[in-house]
């Protein structure tokens, strides 16, 4: 088989690849965007900025705001991080519900915390879209006053302030 030939059919294979790349990214809930919020300057980072995520205005983007809302005393921090995260380090009293084992664990979550209560949901930093997802399975559970404090655990140890394992 000539070169020209082998080259003309690789080019069609890759060709091929590439298109069916993009369709399962573009198909997959998952999918990284091609245009998104990359800034972590402008706030959590995010491939899809309109992704029915809690809406920006209830996100705490401070963490002096965040530390002050917890010394009122009266809001509920909870992680949104694994377990094992959880266990290496958390905000002192934070309850933990991650991300992906909310349907697992919810039902004893609204056993034990009232729909009126305050709440601040974190994780690990702006990179970090867990906190912000929680946040709204739990607005959609009927929880109506939920924050996200952007900044997560890494910006409130590395604040000083009160930690826990």
């Amino acid at each position: 088989m000539p070169v020209k030939e082998i080259t003309k059919e690789v080019a069609i294979l890759f060709g091929i690849a590439v298109v069916c790349a993009f369709v399962v990214n573009y198909l997959s809930p998952k999918g990284i965007a091609l245009f998104g919020q990359w800034d972590t300057s402008q706030g959590v980072i995010t491939a899809n900025p309109i992704n029915g995520s809690v809406e920006k205005r209830l996100e705490i983007e401070s963490p002096v705001l965040a530390k002050q809302i917890y010394d009122a005393g009266d809001t509920i921090f909870v992680d949104a991080r694994t377990q094992e995260s959880y266990q290496d380090g958390r905000i002192k009293g934070a309850v933990s519900l991650p991300f992906y084992e909310f349907y697992d664990l919810i039902e004893n979550f609204t056993t034990k915390v009232p729909a009126s209560s305050k709440m601040v949901t974190y994780c690990s930093g702006r990179e970090c879209e867990d906190s912000h997802e929680l946040a709204q399975l739990l607005i959609d559970e009927g929880y109506s006053d939920v924050r996200v404090f952007i900044d997560g655990y890494p910006a409130w140890k590395g604040n000083g302030y009160p930690v826990e394992r």
